[in-house]
């Protein structure tokens, strides 16, 4: 994507001004883009979200080139630059480090494989590692086909999840430029504006250009990727309503300032809170495919290996992330395979019908429970490398899939996955 912004058509005295200053004056790291006149060429570059803009300057025209820095690097220098932004990162602690909470860790995991279950709602007591896993699951994440230099990461296969313009570079025969990338996690923070999470007018641009142009915000960068919001419960109502919007179309609006744009908002929506700190609104509750409930570990010697884990990790985070190289590798080849071979696994007639029975009788509101079930069954059968879903997946998600969605009993004293257990067990005897 390049703009030619203007030419050198100034007036002479500018020209003049501009030709009196010594070349020291220029610097490519000034605030201001190179206007050096001397000859043959400078350039500078300044970068804005990602965005590089080269300024170049010749005898008698002067150009401004905007084009992404992704598209610019062979395969070779994108993979060294990738290595040295993961080294020069915060270190996160390994996914497989984590001690006990295994139905929150199988739910992330679950999502991973098959991004369509719809995220994962992990609700439970303060420090028990919510945030931590949520986390420590970037280690693990695939790479993915996106169009080189897209803000949304369109994928050059699917039109579903392809931005306005690449559709219309398809349309008009143009080559797509194609790159490997790590799925994305964005985090959601809670004081965030509605203008930052669905993208707003480019100030920047108006001012200099005078053109209306869109600046995505957070949904367009986790297109395709993961949106994670900690204290999910906490959440302003305006911006659970941009939520719940892009959740169920999948895609985000933008109508502000004459600009009306659409994008592709396709997302893993994981939340955490504590359910202490206040409930959250059905509608959004509804939209985690899964539910996840984490405790706080009971077990003395457990308590104390978590301890000394944590405190080793803190120590010497390198280190620590070293011992564990080796387990992470492993999983995520598991994942990788899981995902490549998730189209082959099949469920049997009679167990969706069973599923569906189960979904009944607990008077589950909607389909969103039998679709999302057989999902996660499926994705679980290929995660242990199976091609054909069995009852024993069916019981291991189920849970997950249905807690959240039963109707509320205020006077009911058992556990809502509980109910969902002993109602499976009923039908599927």
């Amino acid at each position: 994507m390049a703009t030619v912004l203007g030419t050198s058509a100034s007036s002479s005295s500018t020209v003049a001004m501009l030709s009196s200053r010594s070349l020291s004056s220029y610097s490519t790291t000034s605030s201001l883009p190179s206007f050096s006149p001397i000859p043959g060429f400078s350039q500078g570059r300044k970068f804005y979200g990602g965005i590089g803009v080269k300024v170049r300057k010749r005898r008698s025209q002067f150009q401004v080139s905007v084009s992404n820095v992704a598209t610019e690097t062979g395969p070779a220098q994108e993979q060294a630059k990738r290595l040295v932004s993961t080294e020069s990162q915060r270190p996160v602690y390994p996914f497989s480090a984590i001690v006990g909470q295994d139905e929150m860790k199988l739910c992330l995991l679950l999502n991973v494989i098959d991004p369509k279950i719809g995220g994962v709602m992990i609700m439970g007591d303060r420090g028990t590692g919510k945030s931590t896993t949520v986390r420590s699951l970037v280690d693990l994440l695939p790479e993915i086909k996106v169009v080189a230099g897209d803000p949304y990461n369109s994928d050059p296969n699917d039109p579903d999840l392809m931005g306005i313009e690449v559709r219309e570079k398809i349309s008009n025969g143009e080559e797509l430029s194609i790159t490997l990338t790590k799925i994305n996690m964005v985090d959601l923070p809670l004081g965030a504006t509605e203008d930052r999470v669905c993208g707003t007018i480019d100030i920047e641009k108006a001012l200099t250009e005078g053109v209306k142009a869109f600046e995505p915000g957070l949904l367009a960068k986790a297109n395709r990727g993961i949106l994670y919001v900690d204290e999910v419960n906490l959440l302003d109502d305006h911006l659970v309503d941009v939520l719940l919007d892009s959740a169920a179309s999948g895609w985000n609006t933008v109508e502000r300032e004459g600009i009306s744009i659409s994008h592709p908002a396709r997302f893993i929506l994981i939340g955490s809170g504590n359910p202490e700190e206040g409930e959250l609104r059905p509608q959004l509750l509804d939209r985690f495919g899964m539910h996840a409930q984490v405790s706080t570990v009971k077990d003395a010697e457990l308590r104390v290996k978590i301890v000394e884990e944590r405190a080793r990790f803190d120590r010497n985070p390198k280190e620590f992330r070293e011992s564990y190289k080796a387990e992470q590798e492993k999983l995520q080849q598991q994942i990788s395979s899981a995902r490549s071979s998730l189209s082959a696994v099949t469920i049997d007639h009679d167990l969706r019908v069973k599923i569906s029975k189960v979904c009944a009788e607990l008077n589950v509101d909607g389909l969103r429970g039998d679709i999302v079930t057989n999902r996660g069954a499926r994705a679980l059968a290929a995660l242990k490398g199976r091609e054909k879903v069995t009852a024993e997946e069916i019981a291991t998600v189920i849970p997950n899939c249905l807690r959240h969605r039963l109707r509320k009993d205020p006077l009911e004293s058992i556990d809502s996955g509980l109910l969902v257990i002993e109602k499976f067990y009923e039908v599927f005897s």
